[in-house]
């Protein structure tokens, strides 16, 4: 007799951490954009100049992981850490499943072709050291974030982290 009670509590204490976990990671993929990686520290020497700097080497690509749904970018936000150094998507720019862009410093044109939304902005975007990248959707809510140090996660020293392969 124990052990038909045992197998219930067994099965029921199973299904309990299923459903006690599957919260946690359902809210880490609530979004179907996801921050895929960032170049936070654009190849060659620092400069902002819009004339001859390097912030257009410097970008974050942000991917459609959906299967299915379309997503428009309009009014999503990028931010660091400090939230001073932030991006909106102010024009429609559609990601079909499975397709990204690259948000790029500097000014350049923008172009659904190439995958390609220019911030405007000669400044750079990210701390070579460590920031932090924060991804909001119209409404405000959360979509992605993901905080970084040079020292920690970026082994071959390149100044690009993936996050989401």
């Amino acid at each position: 007799m124990r052990i038909r009670f045992a197998l219930p509590a067994a099965v029921a204490a199973g299904t309990l951490a299923v459903v006690v976990a599957t919260p946690a990671h359902a809210a880490e993929y609530s979004s179907a954009l996801k921050i895929k990686g960032a170049q936070y520290d654009a190849p060659g020497r620092d400069s902002n100049s819009c004339s001859t700097g390097n912030s257009t080497g410097e970008y974050v690509t942000i991917k459609n992981y959906s299967r299915t749904a379309t997503v428009n970018l309009k009014g999503y936000v990028v931010k660091d850490t400090t939230s001073t150094n932030r991006f909106t998507f102010s024009s429609n720019h559609y990601l079909q499943p499975g397709d990204y862009v690259k948000l790029r410093g500097g000014h350049g044109t923008d172009s659904d072709a190439d995958n390609v939304v220019y911030r405007q902005n000669c400044n750079f975007l990210w701390n070579n050291d460590k920031d932090t990248v924060y991804l909001y959707k119209p409404s405000g809510a959360h979509a992605d974030t993901h905080a970084y140090t040079r020292s920690r996660d970026d082994g071959d020293g390149n100044g690009y982290i993936s996050f989401h392969g």
